[in-house]
């Protein structure tokens, strides 16, 4: 995790999520992946900023990097 990724079991089932909200990374990847701008990720969520959404991309790679291992608090 980074200081903007959380998962708590009583938001959004544990599924990490931008701290201080119910954004979930997944919601933000799949944003990007459809071809969303970093600016039109923050327009659509504007409480994001561009170190945000850096961070959730940061924090997908970390878990598919099999060497390392991310664990819930």
């Amino acid at each position: 995790m980074n200081e903007w990724i959380v998962a708590d079991r009583n938001i959004c089932g544990g599924k990490p999520t931008i701290k201080g909200t119910r954004i979930m990374v997944k919601n933000i990847l799949g944003m990007m992946a459809g071809g969303y701008s970093v600016d039109k990720v923050i327009s659509a969520y504007p409480e994001l900023t561009q170190e945000i959404v850096t961070a959730a991309l940061q924090y997908a790679a970390a878990v598919i990097d099999e060497e390392q291992i991310v664990t819930h608090s």
